[in-house]
């Protein structure tokens, strides 16, 4: 018998659906399972092999587990999903989407998965339900394993960032890891980036244990209809997020982040502004900036600086309250580079490992980090040249010789 944490299983009359983390599933063929031994699920996550030793059983079945992830699918989406766990052979340091951003600052930022519930129409990164993107999911005690030999390294307090693409919270294993990361002496704080919308208040009572726990809650909009229409969703229920935001603000740090994005909430900032003030413990405000990137849905034009910080210091005037935040107030500050084994211009042999996020380009790993290479055909474990066209903070890309 073998009983799994992370592992959910449900039998059919053809097939073993596997669910990893309750958010990503694979399909094994009935006949296959039943090739190792006759089987039962007695509970969802357990599975029972009969007449057959135990350890022999559970080899043939990590097998198939191996084999079959390799087609694990996103339930909320279908897309494609790779799982990168500490035999996956994947570094977690070297791109910007999973794993682990070390940027010379004492906020290092955590990946551990991608995937949005929303559709949020000024995403950077054309995340959500309409996304089409592959889609990566960290294992926990990896993630930890990895980030406490840079914590290590870096010998100095940090914050340590979740700041996911997409919804952090869809990631199974979120209160587990923060508890880890609570547990690290040198981390002073754990900020997290979230919608709220997975949030209640028995959630936030198990995240408030956490006393290093820092919330950046996303709040766009208070008129219902227009919520919606920021978010991308009719089922956005923006009354559900403000008693989230009001609740957790009286349990953790909360800071609230609304984008401000023209032709879509410009008349709602002052409303989000009301909303925050008449709440029981005023959490801290930072209405951000909308902008454009190549990677963005881009729904709308840039608002110049220059005036969107005169629209702040017009609101913080008549409303008496502070929205233009600096590095200053997050105690943020340079720290040691880390080591790069290959820089700009290196000529290298990598090994390809897994689709990257978006289409025609790879993931391939050498020298403990992973690189992505656009216009290379996904062929597993194939040995490639690369030439090194990006080696920024150790995020890497490379082009294919």
């Amino acid at each position: 018998m073998a009983t799994f944490e992370t592992l959910s299983f449900r039998k059919t009359e053809k097939e073993l659906v596997v669910t990893l983390l309750k958010l990503f599933t694979a399909k094994m063929p009935l006949e296959e399972v039943e090739a190792i031994a006759p089987f039962e699920v007695p509970d969802p996550h357990t599975i029972n092999f009969k007449k057959i030793d135990v350890e022999k059983a559970e080899t043939r079945f990590s097998f198939l587990l191996d084999k079959y992830f390799e087609h694990l699918t996103n339930k909320l989406t279908g897309n494609p999903v790779t799982y990168i766990h500490r035999n996956s052979g994947i570094p977690l340091i070297g791109n910007v989407a999973f794993g682990i951003v070390y940027r010379n600052s004492s906020i290092i930022e955590i990946k551990p998965v991608t995937s949005c519930n929303l559709d949020c129409v000024y995403c950077s990164i054309s995340e959500g339900l309409s996304s089409k993107k592959h889609d990566f999911v960290v294992e926990k005690e990896y993630m930890v394993e990895e980030l406490e030999k840079i914590i290590r390294f870096v010998d100095e307090p940090l914050e340590i960032h979740i700041g996911v693409q997409g919804e952090p919270f869809l990631y199974a294993d979120m209160q587990y890891l923060i508890e880890d990361l609570q547990a690290i002496p040198s981390v002073h704080t754990i900020s997290i980036d979230t919608n709220g919308t997975m949030l209640n208040k028995e959630k936030i009572d198990a995240l408030a244990k956490n006393d290093k726990l820092q919330l950046n809650l996303s709040l766009d909009a208070i008129d219902e209809e227009i919520a919606k229409k920021v978010a991308g969703v009719q089922s956005y229920n923006i009354n559900h997020v403000k008693e989230v935001i009001s609740y957790a603000s009286q349990k953790l740090k909360v800071i609230v982040a609304p984008v401000l994005t023209q032709g879509y909430n410009e008349d709602q900032m002052e409303k989000i502004i009301l909303f925050v003030k008449s709440l029981p413990k005023q959490p801290i405000l930072g209405i951000q900036n909308f902008l454009r990137y190549k990677t963005g849905r881009n729904p709308a034009k840039e608002i110049l600086w220059e005036d969107f910080y005169t629209l702040l210091e017009k609101l913080e005037k008549k409303h008496d309250i502070k929205l233009r935040l600096q590095k200053e107030d997050f105690n943020i500050r340079k720290i040691k580079p880390l080591p790069k084994p290959f820089v700009e211009g290196d000529e290298i042999t990598a090994v390809i490992k897994c689709p990257d996020r978006f289409p025609h380009s790879v993931i391939a790993v050498s020298g403990e980090r992973n690189i992505s290479v656009p216009g290379c055909k996904f062929v597993k474990d194939k040995k490639i040249r690369v030439k090194i066209q990006r080696d920024k903070h150790n995020i890497y890309v490379g082009k294919l010789l």
